[in-house]
């Protein structure tokens, strides 16, 4: 079954392409077919998922799966949230993960409750008008490290320490990271509801 994921992200491409392979699940990026960005005017994950499946699906026919993630950091009230990618740019830098990086450990310089969830909201659809979509979603506990540590990942995986590992997702093997993380979570209970509900 081919199924659009509603991304651009090579990172996240990647990730939840060996993820869905197991179930024969092929996934094409939006961006392969020209299907544009949606608009992502919501403040929950949830609703900005759903808001990118049913886009991708409309434009392009197909099934659609979209994933809406960030980072929710407990000294700022669960901010930046749906904002994550764009987090960088509110302090003058250009969008990105360094930057967002940057951003993150200026803020926090002074701030001693470092306790932050990566949390990852999946949403698949059969249609654009798909009345029952199928919705996962991956949480994981970390603290945000003073620094960056490590060269696997992207976002902020480099400053993502998690206690269990006694590393940040960057430091651990990738295979190790996408079994653990909030993506890796998110996709298993998808896989299982899609294999319960769509094969």
């Amino acid at each position: 079954m081919k199924i659009v994921l509603a991304s651009n992200n090579k990172g996240k491409l990647a990730e939840l392409r060996a993820m869905f392979a197991p179930l024969g699940l092929e996934l094409v990026a939006q961006g392969e077919l020209g299907i544009p960005e949606a608009a992502e005017p919501f403040h929950t994950f949830v609703e900005n998922a759903l808001a990118k499946a049913r886009h991708a699906a409309a434009h392009s026919g197909l099934p659609a799966l979209a994933d809406d993630a960030g980072l929710c950091v407990d000294a700022f009230g669960g901010l930046p949230g749906v904002d994550t990618a764009y987090y960088a740019t509110q302090f003058g830098y250009d969008k990105g993960d360094d930057n967002n990086v940057r951003a993150l450990l200026e803020q926090m310089r002074d701030v001693d409750n470092r306790r932050a969830a990566l949390v990852s909201t999946l949403v698949a659809v059969r249609s654009a008008q798909d009345p029952e979509p199928l919705i996962a979603a991956g949480r994981v506990v970390g603290e945000i490290s003073r620094e960056p540590m490590g060269s696997n990942g992207f976002g902020f995986d480099p400053v993502m320490y998690i206690p269990e590992f006694g590393k940040t997702f960057a430091q651990l093997p990738v295979e190790v990271k996408n079994a653990n993380s909030h993506r890796g979570r998110a996709a298993r209970a998808m896989l299982e509801l899609i294999r319960e509900r769509w094969l």
